[in-house]
């Protein structure tokens, strides 16, 4: 993996894309003020790997352990620190991550929380095709039997049921940097990413695709 950004979901936007055309929408991502914080080694903790901060915080609210943490590493205290671990023959930067991580037309991943959805049946949560619709029918939206006959008589683990949906991590692969904006420290980025307004993620180099 290579090193890559943490950033805040400021919302979604739209882009005109004037040689082709169309509408482009994009998510603008919040993406200043990434810091380094620790740079682990092979040799020392056995792989290697960038710890990176993202969004101040008031010194008051971090545990004395992580606020020497962040003192070491002369930065003030964060509110989300991640890793991004690296090949153990790469080399990792001294430099903080900033704006040039990224170009616009590259491809990324983007790692977040889903939004949380409450308790749902398992029409909504797992895309059940539901039961009778006709009159005086009162399974309309259920699960229906979950058992497995005589043999071997039990509810087979994973059963797909009713339950609490969303607030799991999520990633979204092979979106486009649409443009990079440094005067205001956010990228735009086409299509959806997951989370709500404000909510943290983390921006990476796409896996799968690369051109």
């Amino acid at each position: 993996m290579s090193l890559g950004l943490l950033g805040k979901k400021l919302g979604m936007t739209r882009l005109f894309d004037q040689q082709a055309g169309i509408m482009i929408p994009v998510t603008v991502i919040d993406v200043s003020g990434n810091t380094i914080l620790q740079t682990k080694t092979p040799e020392k903790d056995g792989y290697t790997a960038v710890q990176v901060g993202f969004d101040d915080q008031k010194e008051q609210r971090v545990p004395k352990p992580a606020l020497g943490h962040f003192k070491k590493s002369g930065s003030t205290p964060k509110r989300f620190v991640r890793e991004f671990r690296l090949e153990n023959d790469a080399t990792a930067p001294d430099a903080h991550p900033g704006m040039e991580t990224f170009t616009a037309g590259q491809w990324v991943d983007v790692i977040g929380e889903a939004k949380g959805k409450g308790f749902q049946g398992a029409v909504k949560r797992h895309g059940f095709g539901g039961l009778r619709m006709t009159h005086g029918s009162m399974m309309h939206r259920r699960t229906g039997a979950i058992g497995c006959r005589s043999t071997p008589g039990r509810v087979w683990k994973n059963q797909k049921m009713p339950g609490h949906m969303g607030t799991n991590r999520t990633t979204v692969q092979n979106l486009k940097v649409v443009a990079v904006r440094p005067e205001d420290g956010v990228i735009l980025v086409s299509g959806a990413v997951p989370g709500t307004k404000g909510s943290y993620v983390r921006v990476r180099a796409a896996k799968k695709k690369t051109a």
